[in-house]
């Protein structure tokens, strides 16, 4: 794939809540590929999705991070679900403000890939996260070996 991801194509996501086209509820992000193995996108919130006033609400901003790196895996080719996902709060996101979307590759041992992603306003990181996502078609994801 090129250009924006279209994650239509071949991976049946076009009623995702995020980022579907065909859904009238969805949020239609776009991402893009940028340097090496990294997506993003630039998405301004809105107050419908607020939690305290005027706040991004955090399920929303677990939600846009994990949306970021499956596209980042979108644009690899690769069809994969959530194994797991951290995500750390660093500053409130306010809902009024444009933020960016930014995820990338970290490791691949396919079927399980690791990824990263962050959400940033003019430059400062508001939130990252980090995940593990399993190829489709695999229902369990590997632990990692311990040192």
């Amino acid at each position: 794939m090129t250009g924006e991801s279209a994650p239509a194509d071949g991976f049946d996501h076009e009623h995702c809540l995020l980022c579907g086209q065909r859904n009238p509820l969805s949020l239609r992000l776009r991402f893009e590929p940028v340097e090496g193995e990294a997506v993003c996108a630039r998405f301004r919130p809105g107050r419908r999705l607020q939690g305290y006033r005027g706040v991004l609400h955090g399920g929303v901003i677990s939600a846009l991070l994990d949306a970021a790196m499956t596209h980042c895996l979108f644009h690899k080719g690769i069809r994969a679900v959530t194994g797991d996902l951290y995500v750390r709060f660093l500053a409130p996101v306010s809902c009024d403000d444009e933020v960016e979307l930014a995820a990338w590759l970290v490791a691949k041992a396919p079927p399980v890939h690791r990824l990263e992603a962050r959400i940033t306003r003019e430059g400062k990181t508001m939130a990252r996260a980090r995940a593990r996502f399993m190829e489709s078609g695999r229902t369990r994801c590997r632990r990692p070996k311990r040192p």
